[in-house]
């Protein structure tokens, strides 16, 4: 079994990763096993403005990554050890990918060959991939990671994507929907700065939501009804604003509740959908809204439901960082897929 050792890097929006992990298996079956996985976060530093601010992500990462990759130990070392370097180049913040691609090149310079260029929607993508604790893995499931099964759908949903994937196998899919306007992600966000919550708004809507009412505001369902797989967010998070303006006295928390309890209506029937009408055999989640605990345990539930098997990556590895970005670096090399090596803010998958 040969096996490749990949060092990552992810700067795409406020989380700076570095990881290094073994990959093996080949397209077919592969198998990582993560040798270091580190994080900076910056939530902290974006607090204040609500949202992140592209200039102070970039000053950020600029800082972090000679620091985080200081403590994988001696760069010669590491460099001598490793087979593959993958560097995130888009979607995402141009100045914060910029500074992950110039370090990359930067380390490398003496031989590029080994870097590639990395979709992290396809980090995303291969992230439930990653190594699963077991005992996040449900008894009923009673299976190895390895035994997925396709045809799939995959549901992507973060701050900036909610798409949904036909997958005919790890490397062959079709995209059949996305968002026509917010993503579920940036939904959660403005709704949490309307409920005047702390950023990022996700956490904080999920939090209250678990001692709110989610009965009690019917708030739309957008296109949930629709027959095409496409989103829409925007229109729901209006109906949030302007329910605020004419209910001062509303309680947040059945607020927060019943927007959740919307939105995951909506991701949730439209996967489960697709599911059906492409006889499906496996439902994957993954991105940062899929650490949302309601919105994967109703989803999870459906999808059994229908007699498919449910896969999402362990909570930690569904907000942005390096080991997923390594997972796909492995994927990309072996498809011999190039992305050049330049930020795309827009690079679709």
């Amino acid at each position: 079994m040969n096996i490749m050792r990949i060092l990552a890097i992810e700067t795409s929006c406020d989380e700076t990763g570095i990881a290094i992990i073994e990959s093996s298996g080949g397209l077919r079956n592969p198998k990582f096993k993560i040798i270091q996985g580190l994080i900076s976060s910056q939530i902290k530093i974006h607090r204040p403005f609500g949202g992140v601010v592209p200039n102070l992500a970039k000053r950020e990462h600029l800082k972090n990554l000679p620091i985080l990759f200081k403590k994988l130990g001696s760069s010669a070392r590491i460099l001598n050890s490793i087979d593959l370097i993958a560097v995130t180049v888009g979607p995402g913040l141009e100045p914060a990918l910029w500074t992950g691609i110039n370090f990359a090149q930067e380390i490398t310079k003496k031989d590029k060959k080994r870097l590639i260029g990395v979709n992290h929607m396809e980090g995303h993508l291969y992230s439930f991939l990653l190594p699963k604790k077991k005992t996040n893995i449900s008894k009923s499931q009673n299976i190895e990671i390895s035994k997925y099964s396709f045809p799939a759908i995959a549901l992507i949903v973060s701050g900036g994507h909610t798409i949904l994937l036909k997958m005919d196998s790890l490397i062959k899919w079709k995209r059949i929907g996305e968002t026509r306007d917010d993503a579920a992600g940036e939904a959660f966000d403005k709704v949490a700065r309307i409920l005047d919550l702390p950023y990022p708004g996700g956490p904080e809507i999920e939090k209250l939501a678990r001692v709110g009412n989610p009965s009690a505001v019917t708030f739309p369902r957008p296109m949930i009804h629709d027959k095409n797989y496409d989103f829409s967010f925007s229109g729901l998070k209006t109906a949030v604003l302007y329910y605020m303006r004419d209910h001062k006295d509303a309680n947040k928390a059945d607020l927060a509740a019943s927007f959740q309890q919307a939105a995951v209506d909506v991701l949730v029937a439209k996967t489960i959908r697709a599911a059906r009408e492409y006889n499906a055999q496996s439902i994957f989640i993954s991105g940062g809204v899929a650490s949302n605990k309601f919105l994967r345990k109703t989803l999870k539930k459906e999808t059994q439901k229908i007699g498919c098997t449910f896969f999402a990556p362990d909570f930690k590895y569904n907000q942005d960082n390096a080991a997923m970005i390594a997972a796909a670096g492995y994927m990309t090399h072996l498809r011999k897929k190039k992305y050049p090596l330049r930020a795309n803010g827009g690079l679709e998958i």
